[in-house]
């Protein structure tokens, strides 16, 4: 694992999505590069250099393992994700 960006004051309770928006405007703040993706969770919602999971469907690693096989496009993207 390679930490990249790291931004502290933020209480635990304070919404995902802010603290990431924070972090995006600020002027030497997170930046994305171009043509790649950040995978973040479902807290998160997609914007440029972020991909969140599909919510309400499928997601996590231990839901797959019990035999489970993706049935709709939504559900193979999580699994992969994941």
């Amino acid at each position: 694992m390679q930490l990249i960006y790291i931004i502290l004051g933020w209480e635990g309770s304070t919404a995902d999505g802010r603290v990431l928006r924070d972090a995006i405007s600020r002027r030497n703040g997170l930046k994305s590069l171009k043509g790649f993706y950040n995978l973040c969770d479902a807290g998160y919602t997609n914007g440029e250099g972020f991909l969140a999971p599909y919510r309400g469907q499928r997601y996590h690693l231990n839901e797959w393992r019990d035999g489970h096989q993706p049935t709709t496009p939504q559900d193979f993207f999580n699994m992969k994700h994941s």
